[in-house]
């Protein structure tokens, strides 16, 4: 099991382990999360302690869409629970046969748009845990949903801690996925310049370079890496880069979870994106045209991939 540990100097300068520990009541870590629930999980939070009616009989402690546009779920245990899987599926199966539901709250809290963008193929699910057991780490790779099962510790500082122990990527159904309309999918293209998100439609030039920037965005532990609709998505507990591509100008865009104004920009090369609509996320957009430009891109991955 993947295990993190902290430490803080005493007044000898000796380096001591902070002990982590569980919270006292379960609302307190769902509070804290709900709260930073963009920056923690990379998810739009929604609504709190959601009915699921009759025949389902629950409440899911979170409602959120993701960064993809994606529904979410959250779900939130104080310490360990042998059930957290058969809720995480049945809770997905409500969500399932409630759609019209959750586009009408997205419309509501987030608006229009973000109600029509809704892809419905992976829905995420969200189990954040003092502990899972092995069997549960080994389930969840047998179920064909999309469930992340998050570990949590609360440290002295009120320091919260989330590590991700176990990812599944889901079986996208082939049901409707992004709903929007003809027009705006062809606006959002354009507004990129004819970009494509597969790499087997790309020229062969940059299928050879897709290669070699896939081996340097996935070199720093464990990534999932997601076909989506208008670009592929690098990510941990939230997207760390966005890739697509640009055939007309043989070229890759990156866009990389690094602050701009931490960068040197340089033109051709590097631009801010904070003010510019654009395909995926992230806000600093690194162009790679040449091996020479995936090397100089090196640092700026490294960054991403180190802050996440």
């Amino acid at each position: 099991m993947s295990d993190l540990k902290l430490f803080r100097p005493d007044a000898n300068g000796w380096d001591v382990e902070l002990r982590g520990s569980t919270v006292a009541l379960e609302v307190e870590l769902q509070r804290r999360i709900e709260a930073n629930m963009e920056d923690m999980l990379g998810i739009r939070f929604l609504a709190s302690e959601y009915p699921t009616g009759p025949w389902h009989r629950g409440r899911i402690d979170s409602l959120g869409l993701d960064e993809n546009g994606t529904p979410a779920l959250i779900e939130y245990k104080k310490g360990a629970d042998s059930g957290v899987l058969s809720q995480a599926v049945s809770y997905l199966s409500w969500l399932d046969s409630a759609r019209h539901e959750f586009e009408a709250l997205v419309k509501e809290k987030l608006g229009s748009e973000a109600a029509e963008a809704i892809d419905w193929r992976n829905p995420r699910m969200v189990c954040i845990a003092a502990s899972f057991s092995h069997h549960d780490q080994v389930a969840v790779h047998r179920l064909h949903e999309r469930i992340d099962l998050v570990r949590y510790r609360v440290f002295d500082g009120d320091l919260l801690s989330l590590l991700l122990i176990e990812s599944t990527s889901g079986s996208p159904s082939p049901g409707p996925a992004r709903r929007r309309s003809r027009q705006r999918e062809v606006a959002a293209v354009a507004s990129v310049g004819s970009v494509q998100a597969s790499p087997g439609t790309a020229p062969a030039c940059l299928q050879d370079l897709y290669a070699e920037l896939d081996e340097a965005l996935t070199a720093w532990g464990e990534v999932e890496v997601a076909q989506l609709r208008h670009y592929i998505a690098y990510r941990r507990m939230v997207n760390v880069a966005s890739v697509i591509f640009r055939p007309k100008h043989e070229a890759i865009l990156v866009y990389l979870k690094v602050d701009p104004d931490t960068v040197e920009l340089e033109e051709g090369f590097s631009r801010d994106m904070r003010a510019i609509g654009h395909l995926g996320t992230g806000d600093l957009e690194v162009r790679i045209a040449s091996a020479a430009d995936l090397e100089k891109a090196g640092p700026l991955i490294r960054r991403a991939f180190v802050a996440a």
